[in-house]
């Protein structure tokens, strides 16, 4: 069946009941009491036919791994004999289809050294139910009696953590019950340290609300931030699953539970007689909530994948209420745990019964965790490059780890680590040539060709990137323009082709005829540089005069800024829009120049802020490449593709037109180097956004980029033309709709922020 989410866990109920009587238990105290009629312990037929259909269902969907959770009622209740079996029977069945991860829930009561012995040899992990220290365990986890089962399960806690099953210890399970101390609840948990806690509101729906004592509708989001403040305050000991889960949504990454986030559901349920049901909380909702009508003896696992209640589940924010659909922090609350959604008469199509709760509960992690967790390259231009450079040197590496068998990328390579290794001038003139932009544009065209990004029938190595021989040209003239640039007395052989090689940073040096190929040799002198080819030896650069010497231009914005290279001649600067212009004359050069002058004397005059950013020795902004043509309309300065620091400008523009290249230009070029290095927003949803400037709706990170281009562009109007009317209108109405934005991380609602201070200081 196509469409279908693969089942990669599966909930085994090896026994029906169980030896406590927690009143706030789903199973035998909610509104589904089916256990009642099913068999005690699960039997081996149901145990070989269901490890059958999962190994199966494995198969069909080419799962690398699936996990089988042993549950209940109490699973310990089934006996060393029967688990062995469970075991067995599963190991057998996945044994060379997927992985096989095996776990128990239990309520400790029964373990004993021969249980872990036989998980320490299927390695099962094992995580334990309770609900804190004493007091708050005797709440609701006590036997029938009414006898305290709190002792019981601290021994079973520590013959787990003792020296020979440590390694089966997965976590602990703690039910909220606003009635306790949630301070000394997380402290009689970090006591037993256990490797996760998982934090579990107590199942309810809107027919059967949860209790709150106090009457307040956010009684356990209060409770649940004392815990998360406490947490904090010990420098998190343990990881809690609900924070780490909130944290990672809020930074843009995936839930890490079923109970929040808009993660399809891919969970099933085989009870003790081998019937399949949903997921078991649904119990809580209504008699039969969980029934599929399947069962592993007549029904495959993607015949209940098909099943409408566990579509319902898979739908992601489709599959939410409308006026979840609508909130802000759905993303990682996905509107609560899909059982306490249930009201009768309308079924799951509301918001959780807890919908108060999350709603606080999101926004006081965020509030509390939104310095720690908002990316530093926001807020600091050093780090911004830091990571950037840091980038690089990681698909270089990966690029390297695809060519390191061509001889002639393992040479450059050795002489690479050997500019690496020669001191503080090696290691500056290696990091000018790996950090100049276009760097990043060829290792990435290289990646694509070595890992086989190519069209359809090509060959390795003719794809549209480079192939491991041109790869490894490039490095090695990288490799000899760190030595040339350093002043090192390292042996660089360059090979060049069709008459020439390019020298990055440096120039283009003419070494033949066209057509012509070969080597040659590289070093420095004290007035630049010399290459020998044959028994020849010219000199070039600077100072030399040496007409097959094309160097690299540079341009500088002012006495006490970085000098910014005038890129007319790296062949990988074909990264933007439009093509870029051919090498140009001296006297266009010149004039250039001239026009870069004025639009930078034109920005400064009008827009002081932006140049003393620019010019700070930290810009996103490095290296302007001409492009053909004019200035059109929405056609301002463009960002090269995965060219950090690159920035190309029409080359026919003039003042005004070229100033505001240059300033939209880095506003994309620094929304550009952020999104590459930090996550500003999550893009596993089909969210849509109206926009002010566009006729359909547009996905987050275009209203981010039209938004943040336009508050500059804004500025520069305002300071130099007539402003356009309406458009502070139209900024702060996509600002709005950006701030309610679910898919934005605290690293992009930090940038929205800041842009509405920006917009502000516009408007005064």
């Amino acid at each position: 069946m196509t469409g279908l989410i693969a089942f990669r866990e599966i909930v085994l109920k090896v026994h029906s009941r169980c030896d406590l009587a927690c009143d706030h238990c789903y199973v035998y105290e909610h509104a589904d009491q089916s256990w009642r009629a099913r068999p005690k312990v699960i039997s081996p037929e149901v145990i070989s036919r269901t490890a059958s259909r999962l190994a199966e269902h494995a198969r069909d969907h080419a799962l690398p791994s699936v996990t089988v959770i042993l549950h209940g009622g109490e699973p310990l209740l089934a006996g060393t004999a029967r688990l062995r079996l469970v075991c067995e029977e599963f190991t057998r069945a996945l044994a060379g289809t997927a992985a096989l991860d095996l776990r128990i829930h239990t309520n400790g009561l029964q373990l004993a050294g021969r249980h872990l012995d036989l998980f320490d040899e299927f390695g099962v992990g094992v995580g334990i139910s309770l609900d804190g220290d004493r007091t708050a365990n005797d709440r609701h986890r006590r036997f029938a009696d009414g006898r305290t089962s709190h002792p019981l399960v601290l021994a079973a806690v520590a013959l787990l953590r003792s020296a020979p099953y440590r390694h089966l210890y997965q976590g602990l399970l703690c039910t909220v019950d606003v009635a306790n101390d949630p301070v000394a609840v997380l402290d009689a948990l970090v006591e037993l340290e256990p490797p996760r806690v998982d934090f579990l509101l107590p199942h309810a729906t809107w027919d059967t609300p949860p209790a709150r004592p106090d009457g307040a509708p956010d009684a356990y989001a209060r409770w649940l931030l004392r815990v998360f403040d406490h947490w904090e305050r010990r420098e998190r000991p343990v990881p809690v699953r609900l924070f780490e889960s909130l944290l990672s949504t809020l930074r843009g990454g995936p839930s890490l539970t079923e109970s929040l986030g808009l993660a399809p559901t891919d969970l099933v349920v085989v009870e003790t007689d081998g019937t399949l049901e949903q997921v078991d909380s649904l119990k809580s909702a209504y008699e039969g909530a969980a029934a599929t009508g399947f069962n592993v003896f007549d029904h495959a696992f993607d015949e209940v994948a098909a099943h409408p209640g566990v579509r319902a589940r898979q739908l992601g924010l489709a599959g939410v209420s409308e006026a979840c659909r609508r909130c802000p922090v759905v993303r990682s609350c996905g509107g609560g745990l899909y059982t306490h959604r249930y009201r009768d008469g309308d079924g799951f199509d509301n918001p959780s019964v807890y919908c108060t709760d999350l709603r606080e509960l999101v926004d006081g992690v965020e509030g509390r965790a939104a310095a720690r967790e908002t990316a530093p390259q926001l807020a600091d231009p050093a780090e911004l490059v830091r990571s950037q450079e840091e980038l690089t040197r990681v698909l270089l590496a990966r690029l390297h780890a695809d060519l390191a068998d061509e001889p002639g990328w393992a040479r450059a390579w050795e002489l690479l680590a050997e500019v690496e290794r020669a001191g503080d001038a090696g290691a500056d003139a290696l990091d000018a040539v790996l950090d100049h932009p276009f760097t990043r544009t060829w290792v990435l065209a290289a990646l694509d060709t070595a890992r086989g990004d190519r069209p359809s029938g090509a060959a390795p190595g003719t794809g549209p990137g480079p192939g491991p021989a041109e790869a490894a040209r490039r490095l090695t003239a990288l490799t000899a323009a760190a030595v040339l640039r350093g002043g090192l007395d390292l042996p660089a052989e360059v090979a060049y082709r069709d008459g020439e090689v390019y020298l990055p940073t440096l120039g283009l040096l003419r070494l033949g005829e066209p057509g012509t190929e070969g080597r040659a040799a590289l070093r420095a002198t004290g007035e630049g540089y010399a290459v020998r080819d044959g028994r020849a030896e010219h000199r070039f650069g600077p100072a030399a005069g040496d007409a097959r010497w094309q160097p690299v231009r540079t341009w500088s914005p002012g006495p006490d800024s970085a000098p910014v290279a005038l890129e007319d001649l790296d062949p990988y600067r074909n990264c933007f829009a439009r093509p870029p212009r051919l090498r140009l004359g001296a006297g266009e050069a010149e004039e250039w120049r001239g026009r870069l002058d004025g639009a930078w004397a034109l920005l400064r005059a009008s827009l002081p802020e932006f140049t003393r950013a620019a010019t700070a020795g930290l810009s996103t902004l490095t290296t302007l490449t001409p492009l053909a043509g004019g200035p059109r309309a929405g056609g301002w300065g463009e960002a090269g593709r995965h060219g950090p620091g690159a920035l190309g400008v029409p080359y026919a523009a003039g003042v005004p037109e070229t100033a505001l290249a240059l300033l939209t230009g880095r506003r994309r070029a620094r929304l550009r180097a952020l999104t590459e290095v930090t996550d500003l927003y999550a893009l596993d949803g089909q969210w849509q956004h109206p926009s002010p400037w566009r006729e359909r709706p547009v996905p987050v990170s275009r209203l981010l980029a039209d938004v943040h281009e336009r508050v500059a562009v804004e500025a520069y109007r305002r300071a130099t033309t007539a402003p356009e009317p309406g458009a502070s209108d139209r900024i702060h109405q996509a600002l709005d709709r950006l701030s309610a934005a679910a898919e934005l991380t605290v690293t992009g609602k930090r940038l929205v922020a800041e842009l509405r201070w920006e917009l502000k200081a516009v408007d005064a």
